[in-house]
């Protein structure tokens, strides 16, 4: 019986390259003179990428997409957005790719998201500045069940792993005093939970499963966020 052949690595020593030179370029010049490198070695990676985790999801939630498309998927636009930057540089020096929830419009919706950036990996989960009425449920969830939030920090698989991150307010929001159970969490204007991976992490040959390994630890924390807005998980 013929032995299966070894998965391909996606992201390369040649991705981390062409990230780091466009740190050093970020400019279209540059960014037009070296577009074929960028297909090859960053944009079809994540592509393939992508389309492997359509099922690595599956086995997490079918609520999820992995959407392997150049634009309008998974894969976070390369261009910033410059309407209101100071920083006139017109190009992301990472690649961003979230999954996310079949109801969710835009990177506000929850999550899962790896970020690729070389010597600032990480994989994260969750919902990062989340609008007005989004943010209330979710602190009223937490508001309503203190204890199903507090298993989720403490739980051994998530706590080994990912930690919480984002902003905080710096006082309790309207509505909610200063004594109340979580009011740490309360506080969140993001609720996200973070991973910190190498860059040898990233060129991983088992990349699609070793990530969808880490997302299956964030489950407790996805189901509670989705619970909050009354969205299938």
């Amino acid at each position: 019986m013929r032995a299966k052949p070894a998965p391909q690595r996606l992201f390369t020593r040649r991705t981390f390259g062409w990230l780091t030179e466009l740190q050093a370029n970020n400019n279209k010049a540059w960014f037009d003179e070296h577009r074929k490198r960028y297909e090859h070695d960053v944009r079809e990676p994540a592509l393939a990428y992508i389309e492997t985790m359509v099922t690595e999801l599956r086995r997490i939630t079918p609520h999820f997409k992995a959407i392997a498309k150049k634009t309008g998927g998974s894969l976070i636009r390369v261009h910033r957005d410059m309407r209101f930057a100071k920083d006139s540089a017109p190009y992301k020096t990472n690649i961003g790719i979230q999954f996310r929830h079949e109801h969710g419009r835009d990177v506000h919706a929850p999550g899962y998201y790896l970020h690729i950036e070389p010597g600032q990996c990480f994989i994260g989960a969750g919902i990062w500045r989340p609008e007005a009425a989004v943010l209330r449920a979710i602190r009223m969830e937490i508001a309503d069940r203190p204890q199903a939030w507090r298993r989720i920090g403490s739980a051994r698989k998530f706590a080994e792993k990912f930690e919480f991150g984002g902003e905080q307010l710096a006082r309790p929001p309207r509505g909610f005093s200063a004594d109340a159970p979580c009011i740490d969490a309360i506080r969140r204007k993001d609720f996200i939970a973070l991973a910190q991976l190498s860059d040898t992490f990233l060129r991983r040959r088992d990349l699609p499963a070793a990530t969808g390994e880490l997302f299956s630890r964030t489950t407790p924390l996805m189901r509670f966020l989705c619970g909050a807005l009354d969205l299938d998980f």
